[in-house]
């Protein structure tokens, strides 16, 4: 079995057992909680399984600055004919 497929599994049936339990102890009533703890979780996995699907994807893609430039070259060093702001000792400026 696929690990992602078994760890959705594993946590669709976690995610029943609280479910269940908490609905439970807000209601007091077995239909109530179970109606609420079978659909809850089941459309929970759907939505876990895509935002692992998502994520394991935005894991390959480069994520760009939100500032918009670049924080230094390649080879590590601040670009620019000076000195950086923390090598100067200077204080980051909020735009």
């Amino acid at each position: 079995m696929n690990r992602m497929l078994l760890k959705t599994t594993t946590y669709g049936l976690m995610h029943l057992t609280v479910a269940v339990a908490v609905t439970f102890a807000l209601t007091r009533d077995w239909r109530v909680a179970l109606a609420v703890g079978l659909v809850e979780p089941i459309v929970q996995t759907f939505a876990f399984a895509i935002h692992e699907r998502v994520w394991s994807r935005a894991g390959e893609a480069p994520v760009a600055p939100i500032c918009g430039h670049a924080h230094g070259s390649p080879a590590g060093k601040a670009s620019g004919a000076g000195p950086s702001r923390a090598a100067s000792g200077q204080a980051p400026r909020l735009a």
